[in-house]
This record gives structure tokens, sequence and C-alpha cells, in this order.
């Protein structure tokens, strides 16, 4: 498998990178939201085969204290074969020199991303649109 990677999004094709998300699957986000989340992010990391999107990463930073590193994506064809991880090193590489690099997973992955080094937080709160959503799918507990 050839991959090539890209940090830019100036040649991005914002459709492609929808149905990257549908099928990974992470959830439904349209191709205006993604444009404007990445846009807004100030790292971003893609793979391509042959010219087709198969990864995707992002994360926001403020350049000095916190990073945060949130929807990375594998079509499931490439899931298994190293993609995510390296889209999540190529991020943390961005990030380094940040004082704390945080990463929001789906519920489960977490053993995943203890390979990378990151440590469950014990004192991370959020506000989600629908709150009783999250906490059936096991990002919020109310207790």
């Amino acid at each position: 498998m050839a991959v090539s990677w890209s940090e830019s999004i100036t040649t991005l094709d914002w459709t492609e990178l929808e149905a990257l998300y549908r099928a990974a699957p992470l959830g439904i986000k349209n191709a205006k939201v993604l444009e404007t989340v990445f846009t807004n992010s100030r790292y971003r990391c893609f793979a391509y085969e042959d010219g087709k999107l198969i990864a995707a990463g992002r994360a926001l930073a403020d350049g000095a204290d916190a990073s945060y590193i949130c929807d990375v994506a594998v079509l499931p064809t490439h899931q298994g074969t190293g993609l995510g991880g390296e889209v999540v090193k190529r991020l943390v590489a961005l990030s380094s020199g940040h004082k704390k690099i945080i990463l929001y997973s789906v519920p489960g992955k977490e053993d995943f991303y203890r390979k990378f080094g990151f440590l469950r937080m014990l004192t991370a709160m959020a506000i989600f649109e629908n709150p009783a959503k999250a906490i059936e799918r096991g990002h919020l507990s109310d207790a």
C-alpha cells in the first residue's frame, strides 16, 4: 500500500471527507461542517492511496498550552493497518511543545490510545448538544 500524506486542505474534497467519516464510522458530519472544523484546526493530517482519501485527523491547538486531537478516521477497508496510529503519531508530533495534548476517544478505544502515551483524564467535564445520547453512547456519565 503506497500511502501519501498531506496536511493541506487547499485541494481537499470535502464531500470525500464526509464519506470517510460516515464509513469509518465517526458519525454524520456534513461536508460544510467538516470544512469549518478542519479550516479552524491548527493541525490536520490526511492519508491518500492512489489519490483516494483513506484516513484523516485534526487537532485544535493554541500554539503553547493545549492541543486537542479529534476526529481521527480511517476507512474500514484500511483499519488495522496502522494508518490510525500513524495519523495520531503525526498529530502528536505536530502538537509537540504544547504543555498538554488532549484526545477525545470513541468509547472502547482507550487502550489503542494508551500505546501513544495517553492516560485517562479524571477531571474532564463536557457539555454536549444531546447529553442523553452522549450518555447512551458512553461519552458522558451523569454520576
